[in-house]
């Protein structure tokens, strides 16, 4: 009875200070997200940091590595800004072209089920019944409240700058927590810590780029205007897991069904991203990322799921490379090795 108790007793113990883990990491978005966001930008461009470093200064050197960062960023806010402008001019001839494939859903929908006319908006079925003559003001609105993460980030770029020129310093201090025969150790997770997060988001990068081409084969000859800024956005979306695939069929339905309302156009889109998810789950992903971040699916699943509730989409683009780092100590220190082989994707042999 005693074993028992102490088994609920650990149990309960372990379930109380997850509960409150969970809880101070979701308090602490607006600190840690900034911070954990600028220690992957920083692995990232390291390499290109201690290159320049053989030529200039660090702090230099440092200040240019961040700089670029900066300007790819703006990049991406530049990019995504322009699509939704595009859309946004685009909605009347949008409203334009669907209003009669609506009329005609409404009245298959009321003719063959329960439901009346009436019942159809106020359920919110009809998407585009959704939007009114505000809509390009709400999207703006929206885009206007997006800006305001805009401090948070430029406050990010200030975290790469430093982690970057003061990362021996960062890395002395990890040495010193840990006693002096544990150096090498210590030195080495650090190492492998730092190349799975660099070799992770430089294939996924690659993976970007072959998905961004194939799309734009399959949206060019399908015949969706834009295709190639669409094909850009919907395979840079893949950063986000799993719902970035979503939200880049999306896009290309509306900027080529919704448009033209042809179904030729969504037949073609429809074939074009189930063509290339194949060839992203089956081809690109096993052999260009391959091993390069040893994670079990279920966990990066699950890691998704619980990034996304943590931190929202941020956390969503960070579980799998944060997870990696995590994996990398797992397996190198004794006591959690078995956490570690639970979490990576090793065969057992029974």
């Amino acid at each position: 009875m005693e074993r028992y108790k102490g088994i609920l007793l650990y149990t309960l113990a372990v379930s109380t200070g997850l509960f409150f883990l969970l809880w101070g990491l979701m308090e602490a978005q607006n600190i840690l997200a900034p911070l954990v966001t600028a220690i992957i930008l920083a692995l990232l461009i390291l390499p290109l940091e201690k290159w320049m470093e053989n030529l200039i200064k660090r702090g230099i050197a440092s200040l240019i590595s961040t700089f670029i960062i900066f300007l790819i960023s703006l990049g991406f806010v530049a990019l995504f800004s322009y699509q939704t402008k595009v859309f946004v001019d685009s909605w009347p001839e949008i409203e334009e072209t669907m209003e009669p494939k609506i009329e005609q859903w409404k009245e298959f929908v009321t003719g063959n089920t329960f439901l009346t006319e009436e019942d159809l908006p106020t359920i919110g079925i009809l998407l585009p019944m959704g939007f009114g003559a505000g809509t390009g003001s709400q999207i703006i609105s929206m885009f206007g409240r997006g800006t305001g993460y805009l401090g948070t980030y430029l406050l990010t770029i200030i975290y790469v700058f430093f982690m970057l020129n003061y990362r021996n310093r960062f890395r002395i201090f990890l040495l010193r927590l840990f006693p002096e025969e544990d150096d090498t150790e210590v030195s080495q997770i650090i190492k492998e810590s730092a190349h799975v997060v660099q070799q992770y988001l430089v294939s996924k990068f690659i993976v970007i780029g072959l998905l961004a081409i194939a799309y734009s084969i399959g949206l060019g000859i399908t015949g969706v205007s834009n295709f190639v800024l669409v094909s850009l956005v919907a395979a840079i979306f893949t950063l986000i897991p799993y719902i970035g695939n979503i939200i880049g069929f999306l896009m290309a339905l509306v900027f080529g069904y919704l448009t033209s309302g042809d179904s030729g156009i969504l037949i073609g889109i429809v074939i074009t991203f189930s063509v290339a998810q194949f060839l992203e789950s089956y081809i690109l992903y096993p052999y260009v990322v391959g091993h390069k971040v040893d994670l079990h699916p279920f966990f990066v699943i699950l890691a998704v799921i619980v990034g996304n509730a943590l931190w929202g989409v941020i956390g969503m683009i960070l579980s799998i490379p944060v997870l990696g780092i995590f994996t990398i100590v797992f397996l190198r220190v004794p006591a959690l090795e078995p956490f570690g082989y639970l979490l990576s994707d090793k065969k057992t042999d029974i």
